[in-house]
Formats: structure tokens, C-alpha cells, sequence
């Protein structure tokens, strides 16, 4: 089982997180902003990944430093819960309708972390959830796992449609990229290494 745990404290944030690569889509997540809190579990169950995921955070403040935090943890973990990543696909992409919005996210598992984000947001926030955030979310995971993703929006008008939109199809591209392909020998990678 590819899985990892991982506690991380700072003056600003508290968060226990477990996540299992080779899961069922279960999840247990509280943030304190419910709207991310929808879309971690929405990540979970498209890509098929188990996560548990508890956060204090300084929300009287902002959404920043939680949500900016949680990316930190969850790429950490995505990174060492795939070790060696041999066997790996590597390379992970979806392309995911969501009513009038569709979004583009494409990966790869290339130690290599790299973020191009390309969506404009109308409103401010969501819930508690500061829309400006989704960047800087992508942003910690992708510097933190060590991935080249890139994210776009194609089409869209909804904001709540638009982020969950990036955040399924982020789902379903990691879970392709992570799937274990037998042809691969090693890492897939002319290098040998990643």
C-alpha cells in the first residue's frame, strides 16, 4: 500500500493528514471552511485516494495560511507516499465538463515542480473560501510533491463550478499519472531517475 501520515505544526496551522494513493475514494476532512472541506472530498473520491485530513487554523485571520498549509501537506505526502515511483504512469491528464465550465488539468510526476494556473474568478469568495486561494493551493501541492502541473480553464462563468471542475480533473490526472503500469521497469524516465 503507497500510503504516508504526516503532522505538521506552525504558529498557524495544526494538521494531521493520512493519505492512501491505492484507496477507495473514503474520506474524512475538516478544515473549517467548508468549501474546501467539499472539494478535498471531492478529490478523494475522483481519484480514488483515501484521505484523512483534521486542520486547526487561524480562519479568524483568513483562509490563507489553512488552505495555503494543507497544500504544503498534502503534496509532502503525495511525494512520499509514492517513494521511489517506480512503475508509475508518471504523466497524468483530464480534461473534466462541469455544466457550462470545462477544465484542462495536466501533470506530471517529474520531481521537476512547476505550476501554470490559467482561471479568472468573478467573485471574491465562496463560503469562507477566498477563490484567490485555488492558485496558491496548486501551487504548495505541485512545489511540495514535486509535480508539473499545469491548470486552465477552457470555459466557464460558475466559480463554484470552475474550482470543482480543477479540482476533479486534478483528481482524476493524479490518479492516472500514480497508476502502476506493469510494461514499466524502474521509473519512466530515459535518466533512470526522477
Amino acid at each position: 500500500m503507497r500510503n504516508f501520515e504526516l503532522n505538521r505544526d506552525t504558529f498557524e496551522t495544526s494538521i494531521k493528514a493520512s493519505l492512501n494513493i491505492d484507496g477507495h475514494g473514503e474520506s474524512t476532512i475538516n478544515t473549517g471552511i467548508g468549501f474546501f472541506d467539499h472539494m478535498l472530498t471531492l478529490f478523494a473520491k475522483h481519484g480514488f485516494f483515501d484521505l484523512t485530513l483534521n486542520t486547526i487554523g487561524d480562519i479568524h485571520v483568513d483562509s490563507h495560511h489553512t488552505i495555503e498549509d494543507v497544500g504544503i501537506v498534502l503534496g509532502q505526502c503525495i511525494k512520499n507516499a509514492l517513494g521511489d515511483k517506480n512503475g508509475i504512469k508518471r504523466y497524468g491528464t483530464s480534461y473534466l465538463p462541469m455544466d457550462e465550465t470545462l477544465a484542462l488539468v495536466s501533470l506530471d510526476i517529474s520531481n521537476r515542480p512547476f505550476l501554470v494556473f490559467d482561471a479568472n474568478f468573478t467573485t471574491p469568495k465562496l463560503g469562507d473560501y477566498d477563490t484567490e486561494m485555488t492558485e496558491e493551493f496548486f501551487r504548495a501541492l505541485a512545489f511540495n510533491a514535486g509535480i508539473t502541473l499545469h491548470i486552465k480553464i477552457l470555459h466557464g462563468t460558475n466559480n463554484h463550478h470552475m474550482i470543482e471542475a480543477i479540482f476533479k480533473a486534478f483528481a482524476r490526472a493524479l490518479n492516472e499519472a500514480t497508476t502502476i503500469d506493469n510494461n514499466i521497469k524502474g521509473v519512466l524516465s530515459s535518466k533512470g531517475s526522477l
